[in-house]
Parts: structure tokens; C-alpha cells; sequence
């Protein structure tokens, strides 16, 4: 297919979106209004940067992104983001049909916002079709929407070649807990600590490893000298995508207790990918891609005492670590490797065109 899509160039989930559909020998079109970044395109897709930056450019570029459309003639114009770039992709008035993903914060958060709710509303209309990373995203978007109309689930899956579990063993003398996550209140680092000072009263040779970096490092910090003085509690900072895997598989259980919903749970499924037993709060995203007692633990949203006991499980018995990882292994490379996700983006693409075949007719 001839591919358009309109989305951030300075995203590596765009970035990883062009990559991959440019590998199975798509014609690629990225359209943009933030230049490139860091991550690195493919030669092959073709780059198009918006003549117009600026506070209006989802506005001022909309006539310049329906004569790129015009154009190139894409089968698919697929619009990443149902804020900025889906009034661009609205106000450009396209011929072809359209597949609008949403993303997260789109339409968890700009919607609270009566005049956003209305704008987001009217760019969600105007698409031929719908996609979202999750089911349970999915569900929110229906209801903004006010109508059922179909959303094709698209996640946002792992490089299960390059995320694998350790083929060294552990020394088995600390059980290592971690997480890998922005250091923000709304990703339960300050539960996770709260719970693991629990766990390490219990159980001394524990320790708990963080990276990531964010406002509320620091508070973050004074919290676990608090409660955890024996400098068990380790801060790493952040690290490149890279370097995740050595991060991963230098632990024996992963935490993620998010405190409000996600769109989805990528941190998870890259640590199941290596082989990690999972405990994680039952917020929208990270609960979807956890099978409850099967590859982790589902606790209650900022709910310590069932967060320190579904931990404690895991420290006790390593069988069960053993267990859930295999499991969680099995689970990622069957529902959420890269290349399933590049098969379900594809087939979104088909039931957009069928959609719009099917409104012509």
C-alpha cells in the first residue's frame, strides 16, 4: 500500500511505526510538523516537514497537508494523536480514507476540557475509522464518541528478538524488585516504595532498583531514605531504549503500580518479554495486558498492603517467579511482539478502505 501518515517525526512511536510498515515494502509517507529527532527514520519513507511551525500549525498547514494528499494518492492516510494532529488531518478535508489512532492523554485527558471534549469529538467524527492501543482505551473513546462504532485495536508491541530473558543465572542471594518508569506521581513510584519497605522489613536480602527520571525525584528520594534507610532502594536515572533489556534482566521481579489509567503498558510487556513476573495496580492499560495469577499479580489501585503481599509472593517462592516469567515470555511473544502489531495495523488499514468502499456504495 501507499501509505500517509501524519504524525510527530520527533516520536519514536512514530518512528517505529513508519520503520516498521516501510519494512514489509510499503510505500511511506510521514507527514509532520515537528522535525525529525533522535530516532532515526528509515531512508526509504519519505519525510514531508510542514512549511508553517508555530502555536497555529495544526491549522495554518491543513491546505499544505491536503495537497501533499492530493499529491501522493495514498490507499491509507493514517492521523497519530486525536488533539493537535487530528484537527491538522480534520481540517485538511481528506479524500482518502482515514484511520485516526488515538494515543492516550488525547482522550483520557484533553476531553476534561469542555472546548477540547467538543474539538476531539469533531476530529474523531471526521475519520473513516478508529484505532486504539488497548481495549480499555478503546471503551473511553466509544463513550466520547457517544456511538459504538467499531475501533480496531492496534498495541504497540516489543522487539521480542531483542527483549529476551537472561541466559545467565542468578546468584539468588537478593531478590532484585524494579521498575523502569518516568518519575512521575501518576506512576505509583511512591506506592511501589511504600510497599517494597514492607517487603524489606520482612525479607532483608531484597532490593529495589528505579530507573527513570522526573519531577518528583527528588521527594521520591527523601521517601525511600525515610522508610528504607539501609540504602536498599536504589535510583538509576534514565536510560536510553538500548540499554532497557541489561536493565530488565538484572532483575527477578518487575513492579508497575500506576495510580491513574494508561493507555497501555508497554514498561509491562517489555518486562514480560525478558521473562519477569509482573505486579501491577488494576488502573486501564497496565491490568489489560496482565493475565491475573498466570504472568503476574493485578493488586488495587494505590492499595500498599495488597502491593507488599502480591511482592512478598513472588520474594518467597521462586518457582512461582520461575512460573509467571516463563509464562509472561509466552504471553508477549504470542499477543504483543512487533510483528503481530505490524500484522493488526495492516489489517486496521484494510477495514478503513472497506469502510469507506462500503460508505461510496
Amino acid at each position: 500500500m501507499r501509505v500517509l501518515i501524519v504524525s510527530a517525526a520527533s516520536s519514536i512511536h512514530t518512528v517505529r511505526w513508519v520503520n516498521g510498515l516501510s519494512g514489509r515494502g510499503h510505500e511511506v509517507h510521514l507527514a509532520s510538523v515537528h522535525p525529525a529527532g533522535i530516532h532515526a527514520i528509515d531512508t526509504k519513507v519519505c519525510l514531508h516537514l510542514a512549511p508553517h511551525p508555530g502555536k497555529t500549525r495544526y491549522v495554518v498547514n491543513a491546505r499544505w497537508l491536503h495537497s501533499l494528499a492530493d499529491r501522493i494518492r495514498p490507499d491509507i492516510i493514517n492521523v497519530h494523536y486525536a488533539t493537535g494532529y487530528g484537527l491538522l488531518g480534520r481540517l485538511a478535508k481528506f479524500d482518502a480514507p482515514t484511520l485516526l489512532s488515538v494515543w492516550g492523554s488525547d482522550v483520557y485527558d484533553s476531553p476534561k476540557n469542555p472546548l477540547m471534549r467538543r474539538m476531539v469529538r469533531g476530529n474523531l467524527a471526521a475519520a473513516t475509522r478508529i484505532a486504539s492501543t488497548s481495549r480499555c482505551m478503546a471503551k473511553v473513546t466509544q463513550e466520547l464518541m457517544g456511538n459504538d462504532r467499531p475501533i480496531s485495536i492496534t498495541p504497540f508491541g516489543v522487539d521480542t528478538d531483542a527483549l529476551t530473558p537472561s541466559d545467565v543465572p542468578k546468584d539468588g542471594s537478593v531478590v532484585r524488585i524494579g521498575t523502569v518508569k518516568a518519575l512521575y506521581a501518576k506512576y505509583g513510584i511512591g506506592e511501589l516504595i511504600r510497599a517494597y519497605s514492607r517487603v524489606h522489613d520482612e525479607h532483608p536480602a531484597t532490593s529495589l532498583h528505579i530507573w527513570g527520571s522526573g519531577t518528583e525525584e527528588e521527594s521520591l528520594k527523601s521517601l525511600a531514605a525515610r522508610l528504607v534507610p539501609d540504602g536498599s532502594v536504589e535510583f538509576a536515572g534514565a536510560i536510553p531504549h538500548d540499554q532497557v533489556r541489561d536493565a530488565l534482566v538484572s532483575l527477578d521481579v518487575f513492579a508497575a503500580l500506576s495510580t491513574t489509567s494508561e493507555s497501555f503498558g508497554v514498561a509491562i510487556i517489555e518486562a514480560g518479554a525478558c521473562g519477569l513476573p509482573v505486579v501491577v495496580s488494576d488502573a486501564d492499560g497496565p491490568a489489560e495486558v496482565v493475565n491475573e495469577g498466570v504472568t503476574g499479580f493485578v493488586v488495587p489501585t494505590c492499595d500498599v498492603l495488597a502491593s507488599a503481599e502480591a511482592l512478598n509472593h513472588l520474594v518467597d517462592d521462586v518457582d512461582l517467579r520461575h512460573r509467571m516469567g516463563t509464562a509472561g515470555r509466552e504471553h508477549v511473544v504470542r499477543e504483543y511482539s512487533w510483528q503481530h502489531s505490524l500484522d493488526l495495523m495492516e489489517e486496521a488499514y484494510r477495514q478503513t478502505i472497506a469502510d469507506a468502499e462500503s460508505r461510496i456504495a
